[in-house]
């Protein structure tokens, strides 16, 4: 009997002392370790999972970019309707190029008058959609 009450003291020790590395899960009820955070029985996770903290990064940036361009950022502001009107009447000649600062293009434009007519039918299609101003 004695032996019997040995038995019983040691199972309720081995009991208590694995309901304490134990714990339920919250959906399936079966019982998993303490430290689990998936239930390895029904696949559920059972608590938050414990990420470890971020690291403080520190991020010096010295580099001092500054725009070396002589025409600024946005380049040289022209008229459009200035622009059109020279397509318009000079277009042959290309008087509108020479406006822009393009001068080969106005040379070309000069010697092909306006590429055959046909370069200068698309300048004047297509200064009719910029802008007012725009910068070239």
């Amino acid at each position: 009997m004695a032996e019997m009450e040995t038995k019983t003291e040691a199972a309720v020790e081995q009991e208590a002392h694995t309901a304490q590395d134990t714990k339920f899960c919250k959906h399936c009820g079966n019982r998993i370790a303490a430290a689990a955070v998936v239930c390895p029985q029904c696949g559920c996770q059972v608590e938050e999972i414990k990420s470890a903290e971020t690291p403080q990064i520190n991020i010096t940036n010295t580099n001092m970019n500054t725009n070396a361009n002589i025409m600024g950022a946005m380049g040289r502001m022209k008229n459009k309707w200035v622009a059109f009107f020279l397509c318009l009447f000079l277009g042959g000649i290309g008087a509108h190029k020479f406006y822009e600062g393009k001068t080969g293009m106005g040379i070309l434009y000069l010697f092909t008058m306006g590429l055959f007519f046909i370069g200068w039918l698309v300048d004047l299609i297509t200064l009719l959609f910029k802008p007012n101003p725009y910068y070239v």
